[in-house]
């Protein structure tokens, strides 16, 4: 006997079964809850789908009170352990992770796509020399869609594999040209003899010198990161991906709406939060008088500790500490990384922060290691954004080709006038 829940309408006294799939309920089952025939039915009141589960999904899973992240059942430790970015790209977008000659071809693909229009770089240009690098990315994803019409036939697959290939690989080279333009730089064209992270390190940081040597160690570093990012699951731009691609809009301007979720400091900005906390600090000594100012309420927001998903320490954030130290082998050791280590180590044995479950998450560690990289903390959202890429289109693609799905538009509860008539204006009080 499949499993129900049985549900007893205190105002009727009546009483329904509902039916229980993987631990939900449809919501659209709990339309036949009345008091009268001609009532609406009942509807679930959550802000913020704090409850809700929108889709189903077979790309990312967490456990947020075990700490757990994987892309399609991989634990995040061993892909950032032994695979590069691409790999991981390939494995959300696909389902498996590639053989040689897949990662092959995937990576001449992505690389020969790395190229942007001279059009774009041209609009580019039109932005004020003080503009935002994520603003600018923004509106050049969106721009992206007049140039390729092609994108409109979403149920076409080799249509839509070619804008993969497109999106893949030209974020990098629009992320750095938004930051070369943010410095007043010449923009770098793409190398495609380099690597995923490689190429965007050279675009970001070459000079005059006929051809960048990418140092290998901040090279796998960045693959690091970019492999932690990659994708999070049902997170504020993944939702906005699938909402604004529910409405069959083309993949480029669905990606803008995304990073304009990810733009917003409660998402992708709340590492540059964490560098400003770290540096109102000032030095090791003073992390004690900051912990007890959080915990007094007196003063100072604990940034980079605790999450909507995870209530332990998240996986990531151990991942890029152990990463810090390597960068710092060869940028230099930030004087922020020991506050931000006493900071933590202080958390994490005083009972008020534990029995919140407040546990550093990858904002922690994320940015300390982005400005040792040599990113100023305007960039570091950009960064963010090149590997969600490959995240929120296989969310696209998935949404797409799952027929439960329709165009999102979520219900409201109503509070306002009832009806009334009309006021003519000499008679208004």
């Amino acid at each position: 006997m499949p499993d129900t829940l049985l549900i007893k309408d205190s105002r009727t006294n009546k009483e329904y079964t509902v039916p229980i799939t993987n631990d939900t309920i449809k919501a659209i089952d709990l339309r036949q809850i009345k008091v009268k025939d001609d009532d609406f039915g009942m509807m679930t009141y959550d802000p913020a789908f704090m409850n809700t589960a929108s889709c189903h999904s077979k790309i990312t899973y967490i456990d947020g009170d075990k700490g757990i992240l994987r892309y399609r059942g991989y634990p995040i430790e061993q892909l950032a352990g032994k695979c590069t970015y691409l790999e991981v790209a390939y494995l959300l977008l696909h389902g498996e992770l590639p053989t040689k000659s897949q990662l092959d071809d995937w990576t001449y693909n992505v690389t020969h796509h790395t190229l942007i229009h001279e059009n774009i770089k041209k609009f580019m240009d039109g932005f004020n020399y003080d503009a935002h690098p994520m603003g600018m990315l923004v509106s050049t994803l969106a721009a992206l869609s007049t140039f390729y019409p092609d994108s409109k036939n979403l149920f076409d697959a080799e249509a839509r594999k070619l804008q993969i290939y497109r999106l893949i690989g030209k974020i990098p080279t629009i992320a750095a040209f938004a930051y070369r333009h943010h410095l007043g730089q010449p923009y770098v064209y793409p190398d495609n003899d380099l690597s995923y992270p490689g190429n965007f390190l050279s675009m970001l940081f070459k000079m005059t010198e006929p051809k960048y040597k990418v140092n290998p160690i901040l090279e796998h570093a960045l693959d690091v990161l970019f492999i932690l990012h990659a994708d999070h699951e049902q997170n504020c731009s993944a939702n906005v991906m699938r909402s604004v691609g529910s409405s069959q809009a083309d993949p480029f301007v669905s990606m803008a709406g995304a990073a304009a979720a990810l733009y917003g400091p409660l998402h992708g900005g709340a590492n540059e939060q964490v560098l400003r906390m770290l540096r109102e600090i000032g030095s090791k000594d003073k992390v004690p008088e900051f912990v007890n100012k959080v915990k007094s309420g007196e003063g100072g927001r604990l940034m980079g500790f605790g999450h909507r998903i995870y209530k332990n320490y998240d996986p990531r954030a151990k991942i890029i500490k152990e990463t810090a130290d390597k960068v710092f082998e060869v940028t230099g050791r930030n004087p922020l990384l020991d506050i931000a280590i006493e900071l933590e180590r202080i958390a994490l044995q005083d009972d008020y922060f534990v029995k919140r479950k407040l546990y550093p998450n990858v904002d922690f560690y994320s940015g300390i290691i982005y400005e040792a990289l040599g990113f100023p903390s305007e960039v570091f959202t950009v960064l963010f954004a090149i590997p969600r890429t490959s995240g929120w289109l296989a969310q696209w693609e998935e949404l797409l080709l799952d027929s439960d799905q329709k165009i999102a538009r979520p219900r409201q509860v109503y509070l306002g006038y009832d009806a009334r008539d009309f006021v003519p204006m000499e008679k208004r009080g």
